[in-house]
């Protein structure tokens, strides 16, 4: 009696199934945790959308930040600078309109700043308008004011 059997097609196939099964599950658990703890200290995608420096004493900037959640949906943050030892430092920076309230395609393309005004003057009045979509055009404009380098709405 032969107690050595020659493996059948079959049980080689099955195998074989099991094994790349176990890699690929292995594999894509791996995946999946690297994905979360890389997700969540991802910063998220930014484009600089206008900039404005008011001779030595500010510089103003509009950012769009994609969504992590929706990769359509972005925020705009306004931030002010001002000149501290040679270099530009934040004072203040704030949120234009909702948080993911603005559509990031429209927002990071051609024409997407309708209005960005800004006067060399303290306080200095500050004026904001962007594309909501090209075929609803320009968002109301917004009003700020920049005082001791600091923002406030109106």
């Amino acid at each position: 009696m032969n107690l050595t059997r020659k493996p059948t097609r079959r049980g080689v196939t099955a195998a074989l199934t099991v094994a790349v099964a176990a890699s690929l599950g292995a594999a894509g658990a791996g995946a999946s945790s690297a994905g979360a703890s890389s997700a969540g200290t991802t910063a998220p995608q930014t484009r600089q959308i206008a900039s404005s420096t008011l001779g030595s004493d500010y510089r103003i900037t509009l950012t769009a930040l994609r969504s992590p959640e929706d990769e359509y949906a972005a925020s705009v943050r306004l931030q002010v600078f001002t000149q501290s030892g040679g270099a530009w430092k934040e004072t203040d920076r704030v949120t234009v309109g909702d948080v993911d309230g603005w559509f990031w395609y429209p927002l990071t393309g051609k024409g997407a700043v309708c209005a960005f005004s800004t006067a060399s003057t303290e306080p200095a009045p500050l004026t904001v308008s962007l594309l909501l979509t090209p075929s609803l055009g320009c968002s109301e404009p917004a009003h700020y004011t920049v005082k001791e380098g600091r923002v406030y709405a109106g």
